[in-house]
């Protein structure tokens, strides 16, 4: 499978914004993966942000987007997206997708998960 991950951009603090990660290359499309958003800024290392299980019955979060991003998937779309609102600079990062055939939200939930495939990131910069 491959992900093409959209929808960066520059932004002011407390604006929105949604991700798109979709897929290709995967004769089931993404249906039976787990997919996972991750972050890296410059000079940190790689954060995890959010995943959802591969049937999409539960989602996990990293503690410092909690309530303000949400995840979802859109099977026959073969997207899944990363709604992002009250934006804040230190949510400066590039953002990258990934998916895991038939993982749980929990799998997937670390910053460095045994994963099937990344994407390629889209930068998101989020000014005071």
């Amino acid at each position: 499978v491959q992900l093409q991950a959209s929808g960066g951009g520059s932004v002011q603090a407390g604006d929105s914004l949604t991700l798109s990660c979709t897929a290709s290359g995967s004769p089931f499309g993404l249906g039976r993966y787990g997919l996972g958003w991750f972050r890296q800024s410059p000079g940190k290392e790689r954060e995890f942000v959010a995943s959802i299980t591969w049937n999409g019955a539960a989602t996990w979060y990293g503690l410092s987007v909690r309530g303000r991003f949400t995840i979802s998937r859109d099977n026959p779309k073969n997207t899944v997206y990363l709604q992002m609102s009250d934006l804040r600079p230190e949510d400066t990062a590039i953002y990258y997708c990934a998916a895991r055939a038939l993982a749980q939200a929990s799998e997937l939930a670390m910053a460095s998960p045994t994963v099937d495939a990344w994407g390629q990131g889209t930068l998101v910069t989020v000014s005071s």
